[in-house]
């Protein structure tokens, strides 16, 4: 049986770094990066596709980045939420393995 892929959402403001971070990610053969520009266009594919993490790039103004938690929240409240600051793909990936063990423990702390 093949591992569940986890789905994440990366949003940024800038192309070429957001097409860096998405490339750098789809990388590991356990994860998939869909990328936005806008908050239009990053909404619109959190509504059509479940995402595990939802990753917040550069670039992105304070009210924007306020709106987008919330309505990512509102649907899915569980969704974890992260911000990258860049720093080369290792300090990405650490990322993103600590916010997958994050939603683990809170899963566990649940059940």
């Amino acid at each position: 049986m093949e591992p569940v892929k986890v789905n994440i959402l990366v949003i940024g403001r800038h192309e070429e770094i957001l097409e860096t971070v998405l490339r750098i990610i789809n990388k590991s053969e356990n994860w998939i990066a869909l990328g936005a520009l806008t908050d239009e266009e990053a909404i619109a594919l959190f509504e059509k596709q479940k995402f595990d993490i939802v990753l917040l790039c550069g670039g992105i103004q304070e009210e924007c980045e306020a709106v987008l938690r919330d309505t990512f929240k509102r649907k899915d409240p569980e969704i974890i939420i992260i911000q990258h600051y860049g720093g080369g793909s290792g300090l990405l990936s650490n990322e993103i393995i600590h916010a997958l063990s994050q939603r683990t423990s809170l899963k566990n702390d649940n059940a």
